[in-house]
């Protein structure tokens, strides 16, 4: 039997799981740069800064997610709720970028690879897999279903992915001697990190840009539509994001003979799609025909 939830319920258990996170992983940052400055290690001061930047993603998330929350007013309608895609969206960015900017410095340090100091290294690595993965599980169920959080969870499996490499790195130069294995495998990680920051940067541009949400089929919508009682037509079927946790829909149904009861209709209806599509939000207008408004929208 699954377990309902209530929209404000999901968003406070989403706004803890980001608030431990974010403590976490700033502790984490201050640990990271201080072994930086007492092994005089610059590739831990620029994951420490990596990090940080990880840790403003994470609370760019949690901003969005309260502001998700705020009610409808006189200046915004639909209340907040697309400050969640803005968010998905710079965190994917962001991910790209530091991608594209760890493949910058590792090709750099394969040229020239600097002495690396192995045990620091593997312990300062250690810890970032324990707190990465710890926040990663804590935003695990909830990013299923919600893309802000997906960013942000990204970010976090990212981050231990980076770890897990820096620890294999510096076993691997401890065992070998060799330098030139800490920047090859962090190549091999960014790569793998860039190709879902791709997907989540596409996916937020695809909801801010009022494209049909992913998982959402807008022909089996339709033949939904038509399968309705009474239905001989439809037009201005519109069906777009109102938040990352929030789709929203409008139709026009042509019914030459009205619904004998109209709110029931548009209850049945209202359910059916929110059923089978997760649509919360649904305007429907019902026409009796004769073109009463124009269909090229």
């Amino acid at each position: 039997m699954h377990e309902h939830h209530r929209p404000d319920d999901l968003i406070d258990q989403a706004g803890r799981a980001l608030g431990i996170g974010i403590a976490l992983n700033l502790g984490f940052v201050v640990i990271e740069a201080t072994a930086g400055i007492l092994g005089q290690s610059m590739a831990l001061l620029a994951d420490a800064a990596h990090n940080f930047g990880d840790v403003l993603g994470l609370v760019l998330a949690w901003g969005a997610n309260r502001l998700s929350r705020r009610l409808a007013d006189q200046q915004f309608s639909y209340g907040l709720g697309s400050s969640t895609m803005l968010a998905a969206l710079i965190n994917g960015i962001t991910l790209i970028l530091a991608s594209l900017w760890v493949l910058w410095e590792a090709g750099m340090r394969i040229a020239d690879p600097p002495s690396v100091d192995g045990v620091l290294v593997i312990a300062v690595a250690f810890a970032g897999v324990v707190i990465n993965t710890a926040t990663a599980w804590l935003l695990m169920a909830q990013q299923k279903h919600d893309l802000n959080l997906h960013g942000a969870f990204l970010h976090m499996v990212a981050d231990a992915a980076v770890s897990v490499a820096v620890g294999l790195s510096g076993l691997a130069v401890l065992l070998t001697g060799q330098a030139w294995i800490d920047p090859a495998l962090s190549i091999l990680v960014s790569l793998v990190i860039l190709v879902p920051a791709l997907g989540l940067t596409r996916r937020a541009l695809q909801l801010i840009l009022h494209g049909v949400p992913s998982g959402i089929d807008l022909d089996e919508v339709e033949q939904l539509l038509a399968a309705l009682p009474g239905v001989t037509d439809h037009h201005h079927l519109h069906v777009w994001a109102l938040s990352t946790r929030k789709t929203a829909l409008s139709v026009h149904l042509v019914m030459p003979t009205p619904p004998t009861d109209h709110d029931r209709f548009l209850r049945q209806l209202q359910q059916e799609l929110k059923r089978r599509f997760d649509i919360e939000h649904a305007t429907v207008q019902i026409e009796r025909g004769g073109c009463p408004c124009p269909i090229d929208a």
